[in-house]
């Protein structure tokens, strides 16, 4: 397996486990990042859409589908930059932050690793 395909293979345990506990313990993390427990389905179905993710980005990194590794740089980079919009509109607190910062490190990390395939290559 190639360095770039394993950080997303790794991400999509993250994702995994997020997935799993927005959708059988959502209260757990929401109160844990500050955010007011909810009753309602929709953490659930969030939680159901990171699980389908993981799916997608786990079997990408086992078929090595490198475009599929530079759109998930662009699109998990730009997780911050809604994340601060939302924060800074008061939407949500600021601990969400936290997410967008493991997002951004992560494709960062994934960045660095295709990069250094290209340059292996070259």
């Amino acid at each position: 397996m190639s360095k770039p395909a394993r950080t997303i293979q790794i991400w999509s345990f993250y994702l995994l486990g997020l997935g799993l506990t927005l959708v059988l313990a959502p209260n757990v993390l929401l109160t844990l990042f500050g955010f007011p427990p909810t009753g309602d389905v929709w953490i659930r179905v969030v939680g159901m859409l990171i699980l389908i993710l993981a799916y997608y980005c786990f079997e990408a990194a086992r078929l090595e589908i490198t475009p599929f590794f530079v759109w998930s740089v662009k699109a998990r980079a730009s997780v911050i930059l809604f994340f601060i919009a939302f924060v800074g509109l008061g939407f949500a607190p600021w601990m969400l932050l936290l997410f967008g910062l493991v997002d951004l490190v992560a494709a960062l990390w994934t960045r660095a690793a295709l990069r250094a395939d290209r340059a292996a290559v070259a």
